[in-house]
């Protein structure tokens, strides 16, 4: 208790320039933490329903009755069903047009799940690229807040006869403050990003592995319906 009472003394007793240091990356650690919690609840949310979808898909059933079922659904739709939503739905449209040859139905699709992929990946790297900038960015902010105290400190003996290590000491403690606060804000953001960044790659490719695998389903109907 005396050590945390301690600590808070010494933040309150630091420069305005420190303490604007600390409070910038005390509020960078808060937004971190909110978006880390966010983050991983959207993987594992997204993880979850890639496995689900997948397991339906392959089980056999009826393409277009399960395009039916989620455009009937009137809920909003994302990842690997949005994909195949996107796909399916341009596949349709163009085989209701007419004297479309099938490739240039595949192609269409193709085109369609690749730009609903693209936006499934920048929602789910959304905020990635904040816990970075924090990880990178808090320990050099934190050193700055360090070095302007130790500067301070030193500056205030210019005018004393004799110096000693007791003097400058509460300053020195004062400004390491903001380098541990940065250790504190940057390695959590750190570890987050690294681990959420490896999901999302994860996931990315398990949608284009489906994308790949469905659009041969789709050149097989497409050829077969030029035969009919």
């Amino acid at each position: 208790m005396d050590n945390d009472l301690q600590v808070w003394q010494l933040i309150m007793q630091a420069g305005w320039l420190v303490k604007g240091v600390m409070l910038l990356l005390l509020v960078a650690s808060v937004a971190s933490w909110m978006i880390i919690f966010r983050k991983r609840q959207v993987l594992v949310a997204a993880e979850k329903e890639a496995e689900a979808f997948e397991e339906k898909f392959w089980s056999g059933a009826d393409l277009t009755a399960m395009h039916e079922a989620i455009e009937s659904s009137q809920r909003s739709t994302r990842g690997m069903e949005k994909v195949f939503g996107s796909g399916f739905s341009e596949f349709l449209r163009m085989r209701q047009q007419g004297r479309i040859g099938p490739n240039a139905m595949v192609e269409g699709s193709q085109r369609a799940m690749r730009i609903a992929l693209t936006r499934e990946t920048e929602e789910l790297e959304h905020h990635l690229n904040f816990l970075a900038t924090v990880g990178s960015t808090s320990p050099y902010i934190g050193l700055f807040g360090t070095v302007w105290g130790i500067m301070t400190s030193f500056h205030q003996l210019a005018n004393v006869n004799q110096a000693t290590i007791a003097m400058v000491a509460p300053g020195i403690s004062e400004a390491l403050i903001a380098t541990a606060m940065g250790l504190f804000a940057a390695i959590p953001a750190v570890i987050a990003y690294n681990r959420f960044s490896n999901q999302v790659e994860r996931l990315e490719s398990r949608y284009d592995n489906f994308k790949e695998e469905f659009s041969s389903i789709l050149q097989r109907q497409a050829h077969l319906l030029s035969q009919e």
